[in-house]
């Protein structure tokens, strides 16, 4: 919006969000006004602190526990719950009370996000709220922490991005969208975070960015945050004598980030306890872990701390003197991270998977392998030929690569603060391009790593008025639906399924194409599914395509489209035909329309995000 004065940018982050704004009137060319909004949370009973970072953490406290008064927060506003870093310290000590990690379950295809899941293992007496009601609170804290600041510029009155991950699917990405707007947000943009992070790289080299890159770099994004690892690469064009940026891929959605390296101290403090005597049980060793992450963070911001004291809280009278006390070290922290989670692989492994048990307990569909190397090459290694469908870019790679060689990496996420870990990613990479003759990689020196993505997030509404570089990319996979073939019934034989491409990699915001060739019979007056599928590696399908056989890796099945088409004067049940319509909303959201054929009406599709929990 050309009347909004400020561009507001939100890390929507699994462990911390951020807001940051840029100063539209006093920024002028290159030189941008920005700056960070400190958040008025509580860090305690009645106490009120502002801090750059909102700790992602939702506290529902017994009804005897907190006062109304200890709860109270600036704008007035009367709540049962605490958000930020009290709800992560109090929660550290009752985590069958604490909402953790709402983002990850937010994007979880196997659960229904609207209802009161979290927090997950709670008991039945302990309220819960759903992954989106989470959000929707975290996201009305920053909205009026903005409005206590900014009382002469509404909220609603701005331009305002909210970041998220790069691989989020359609109905996570929707279900970002509802929250954003059931917390209030007006003037609404999504951004990806690898993104964001590069535009904060660039806003922060006050305009050399454009001396650190030329012509056919390919630069990789490796965001490793409390949540998930993000992986995207960015490519570096001349067109016209200047310098652009495309997006070639994104990775796969990898739950794998700083909550699972919380658990592996946890679990790895735990059997140091148990060796001295003082075994923990399932609800400490919980807790332990929310002690663990805050000592995580300490370490790895401090590099000159030797250890970090961790208490455990105590769960009756079975252990003399109540809690447990211990401590984590910076050595106990580097070895799990660096050798645990960051090993030193080869470009040709694989992420390994394992056999499953059959019985399992309902939760978030992690990663099963821990190592973020073996994901990164396994990334890098399906993206082999991508710059060969770029125009421009046809010759970038050398012929005969095994994988796609980056010639710069910018590193985000709060995990990669440790200069052990980012030394060992570069030294790994740089093994990899060497062992294929190739120059090694550039490491191309980022800003504050917990805020450059809220930053990024700002600058990008700003550059949106034509004021800056702008990021080419569009929608982040290839969209198909599934066509069932007509055939007769066969015994043991379910009928093949053809993929119909919806809409193609790279397709751009505001855009819409109709699927004319095609036409399906969708039932009025009943509600229907339609299969979908997404593919990160197939660039040159075009709208319209039809695929009969695919690779095991060329297409992932995604989520159920499910329509509901009002029967408006037709028989319910009645098969009506019609053609598709995919639109790529102003957001980046994708949005599918079903048009009788012949007929006036048009039907939204709406992307699924009940999950069929029934089977």
């Amino acid at each position: 919006m050309e009347q909004s004065r400020y561009s507001i940018g939100i890390d929507l982050g699994t462990t911390h969000c951020a807001l940051s704004y840029v100063d539209r009137q006093a920024s002028d060319g290159e030189k941008v006004v920005q700056d960070v909004l400190a958040i008025p949370q509580l860090t305690g009973p009645a106490s009120v602190e502002a801090r750059p970072l909102l700790p992602s953490f939702l506290y529902l406290p017994h009804d005897s526990e907190l006062t109304a008064a200890d709860m109270a927060l600036p704008w007035g506003a009367s709540q049962d719950f605490v958000v930020g870093e009290f709800a992560r310290s109090r929660g550290a000590a009752t985590p069958i009370r604490l909402v953790s990690s709402a983002k990850s379950w937010l994007c979880h295809p196997g659960v229904d996000r609207r209802s009161p899941l979290l927090p997950a293992d709670a008991p039945e007496e302990v309220h819960r709220v759903s992954p989106l009601t989470a959000s929707i609170r975290y996201l009305s804290h920053l909205r009026w922490a903005w409005e206590q600041a900014h009382p002469e510029a509404p909220f609603d009155a701005q331009d305002i991005t909210v970041t998220i991950p790069a691989s989020f699917d359609p109905a996570a990405r929707e279900l970002t969208a509802e929250a954003c707007r059931a917390a209030g947000f007006q003037n609404l943009n999504l951004l990806e975070e690898p993104q964001a992070a590069l535009y904060s790289w660039i806003q922060a080299s006050g305009g050399q960015w454009r001396k650190q890159v030329r012509h056919g770099d390919i630069i990789l994004v490796v965001d490793v945050g409390g949540g998930t690892t993000d992986l995207s690469l960015i490519a570096v064009q001349e067109k016209e004598g200047s310098l652009e940026l495309q997006r070639v891929a994104v990775g796969e959605h990898i739950l794998l980030g700083g909550d699972n390296m919380d658990l592996a101290l946890a679990y790895g403090v735990a059997r140091k306890l148990a060796q001295e005597g003082k075994p923990l049980d399932a609800w400490q060793t919980r807790a332990l872990a929310h002690g663990c992450r805050q000592a995580k963070e300490q370490l790895l911001a401090d590099a000159s701390l030797v250890s970090v004291p961790v208490v455990v809280p105590s769960r009756g009278s079975k252990l003399i003197g109540g809690s447990i006390r211990t401590e984590v070290t910076q050595a106990e922290v580097l070895q799990m991270l660096v050798e645990g989670f960051f090993p030193r692989v080869a470009v040709s492994d694989k992420p390994q998977v394992r056999a499953r048990a059959a019985l399992t307990q309902l939760g978030l569909p992690y990663a099963q392998d821990a190592a973020v190397t073996r994901h990164l090459a396994a990334f890098l290694s399906r993206q082999a030929g991508a710059t060969q469908q770029i125009e421009g870019l046809e010759d970038a790679q050398p012929e005969g690569a095994g994988f796609l060689h980056p010639s710069a990496i910018l590193f985000n996420g709060g995990v990669l603060k440790a200069p052990q870990i980012e030394q060992r990613i570069l030294d790994v990479i740089n093994g990899w391009l060497a062992a294929e003759g190739a120059a090694p990689a550039r490491l191309l020196e980022g800003a504050n790593l917990d805020l450059a993505v809220a930053r990024g997030a700002a600058y990008y509404g700003h550059v949106r008025q034509g004021r800056g570089m702008r990021i080419r990319g569009g929608t982040a996979q290839s969209y198909y639906v599934g066509v069932e073939s007509n055939m007769p019934a066969i015994p043991g034989m379910e009928p093949p399924i053809s993929a119909l491409c919806l809409a193609p990699f790279g397709m751009e915001e505001g855009t819409e194409v109709a699927l004319q060739a095609q036409e399906f019979g969708l039932v009025v007056g009943e509600p229907v599914r339609l299969r979908f599928f997404g593919s990160s590696v197939r660039r040159a399908d075009q709208v319209g395509a039809v695929l009969d056989f695919w690779g095991p890796e060329e297409l992932v099945e995604l989520q159920d489209i499910e329509a509901h088409l009002p029967a408006e004067g037709r028989a319910s049940g009645e098969v009506v035909p019609v053609t598709l319509h995919a639109r790529v909303t102003d957001i980046g959201t994708l949005e599918l329309n079903a048009v009788p054929v012949g007929g006036q009406e048009r039907w939204k599709v709406e992307f699924d995000v009940r999950a069929d929990t029934s089977a």
